[in-house]
């Protein structure tokens, strides 16, 4: 190998030494160029990221939301299938209700004629009745008449009030009472005062306390008492009107059967 001269030494060093710059230049325009890449890629993924969060969040709502129309659903399922019961127990009572207002139309087929009858037998039967409070019996007769051709009454309060009659007419076996009214005597009709008890005797005196009769359902007419029972009478009166206290007293009494 020849021999390099110092000067040739000396020129290569020199243009090593511009080599390696210029080398580390180039390095270093890469190195910066490398760091710019890289903050793009950086960039890119923060920014991807960013999407890849919002659209995981997204999915997380998107998942809860789906939970609850699940959660919903079931619970409306649960409220239909027992709105479903309500209606198809609805249904039933309706049908046992119709069947019911169809049994209706057809008992009141039989009671409607059954209540003429009944009030024609409780007619008949004041009729032969002792004659008590006779002029209000009479009036609550026509009133059930009146109310049976009246079609804004219901067939049910028809027959309640049949059966009120009925009750007020069996209540007068038991009653202790005395009232004020007009007594007929066939050839004269005078005020007269009016105890009975119960169905057992039904009295009547003059306003004056001078005559008093007793009534006798088998002939059908007033028989005039003795001056006797004028005051029994008097005294009776006086207690059913709660102006004496209750006591022993006399007074005629047809004996059952008797003639």
């Amino acid at each position: 190998m020849s021999r390099v001269s110092k000067k040739s030494l000396i020129a290569s060093t020199i243009i090593g030494a511009l080599v390696l710059t210029g080398s580390n230049i180039a390095a270093a325009d890469a190195l910066s160029e490398l760091q710019k890449a890289e903050a793009k890629i950086f960039k890119a993924s923060a920014k991807s990221q960013s999407k890849i969060d919002n659209i995981y969040e997204q999915t997380q709502e998107l998942i809860a939301e789906y939970r609850n129309v699940v959660d919903e659903a079931d619970v409306l399922r649960g409220y239909n299938d027992h709105v479903q019961r309500m209606v198809d127990d609805q249904k039933a009572n309706i049908a046992s209700l119709q069947n019911q207002i169809d049994g209706i139309d057809k008992i009141k087929q039989g009671v409607v004629p059954l209540m003429y009858k009944m009030i024609d037998t409780l007619e008949k039967f004041v009729e032969l009745d002792v004659p008590m409070n006779l002029e209000r019996r009479k009036e609550r007769i026509e009133g059930l008449k009146t109310v049976m051709g009246n079609s804004d009454v219901t067939t049910s309060e028809q027959f309640r009030l049949v059966l009120e009659a009925y009750e007020i007419e069996a209540n007068y076996g038991t009653i202790f009472d005395a009232y004020q009214g007009e007594l007929d005597l066939g050839d004269r009709t005078i005020t007269a005062d009016f105890v009975h008890m119960g169905r057992v005797a039904l009295i009547a005196q003059s306003l004056d306390m001078k005559h008093a009769w007793v009534w006798n359902n088998d002939s059908r007419s007033w028989d005039e008492l003795g001056e006797e029972y004028l005051k029994p009478v008097t005294d009776t009166i006086r207690m059913a009107r709660k102006q004496l206290p209750m006591d022993l007293t006399k007074l005629p009494v047809f004996a059952a059967g008797a003639k």
